[in-house]
């Protein structure tokens, strides 16, 4: 490979690091061609992405963007694929669902909403992660809740309640 075509991979490696908010980065290298198709089927499905890239220009590419995280460049080792995706759980989902039938793809690192987890072991935590807009979702509903129980509760008993309050106020007006 040339200097001009690595160029070329490493940028187009940085344009797809800054386009996916979120990208993990997966060992899958003992798949069968089937399995393989398998998997890039199930990731075109889910809405993810999946590449094939070469260590270096990877490491080089994070490094253009500003991703290098020390614990990411520390996997760069071995066979590589990268998933990138915009919404953070989908291929820990998707890994976890593939791994029913298979023993990879295997996690190496994931860049998730923010933060960098390393390892396999870290893959059911990924499957639990929440976006942005599901988590203010869950404080809206929470903030919500009390509103809605004292709403409820004036609704139920208003005529009377309202009837009491007006006689208490006639009667200290008096």
């Amino acid at each position: 490979m040339t200097k001009e075509e690595k160029l070329v991979v490493i940028n187009n490696l940085a344009e797809q690091l800054q386009a996916y908010p979120h990208f993990y980065i997966a060992d899958i290298e003992s798949l069968n061609a089937e399995q393989t198709a398998a998997l890039r089927r199930k990731c075109f499905e889910s809405d993810v992405k999946l590449v094939v890239a070469k260590n270096t220009l990877l490491g080089k590419a994070l490094e253009k963007v500003e991703k290098a995280d020390a614990d990411l460049v520390k996997v760069l080792e071995g066979p590589t694929s990268i998933m990138f995706a915009h919404v953070a759980k989908a291929p820990a989902v998707l890994i976890k669902e593939f791994r029913k039938k298979s023993d990879k793809p295997v996690l190496k690192a994931a860049f998730a909403e923010g933060c960098v987890y390393v390892g396999d072991d870290q893959l059911d935590a990924l499957c639990n992660i929440k976006s942005k807009e599901e988590l203010i979702g869950d404080i809206i509903a929470l903030l919500q809740s009390p509103a809605k129980n004292v709403i409820s509760a004036l609704q139920a008993n208003a005529g009377q309640k309202i009837a009491g309050i007006v006689k208490t106020l006639e009667s200290r007006n008096n």
